[in-house]
């Protein structure tokens, strides 16, 4: 199917980007990626740590418990997940971090 889809049938997730850029413009600039697999589906994923994506999620009114959180790359990248509607799009929010490493305490040592 994807492969007969016009640019025409991507228009709910492109007028959704352009309200968000003249929404939320001050906010740091995502990954955009839209797909003619997923034609309502806008997809914005911060690479830079986990501020930016807490800033998108807070101007998107996407409550914390509607966030997944998982772990990769042995344990060194934190991502957090969520997805919500936005100007008839479904939108997916993807944040990517670095894993709070504990510091190790020697023994002995107070």
């Amino acid at each position: 199917m994807s492969e007969n889809l016009t640019l025409d049938d991507l228009v709910v997730p492109l007028c959704a980007l352009r309200l968000l850029a003249v929404d939320f413009g001050h906010l740091p600039a995502p990954s955009v990626s839209i797909s003619p697999i997923y034609p309502d589906r806008l997809e914005l994923s911060l690479h830079s740590g986990l501020p930016g994506f807490e800033a998108w999620r807070e101007a998107l009114a996407i409550v914390p418990e509607d966030v997944n959180y998982r772990v990769q790359s042995d344990g060194r990248t934190c991502v957090l997940r969520s997805t919500a509607a936005y100007a008839g799009a479904e939108l997916e929010l993807i944040g990517y971090g670095d894993v709070a490493v504990p510091a190790t305490v020697e023994a002995g040592a107070a």
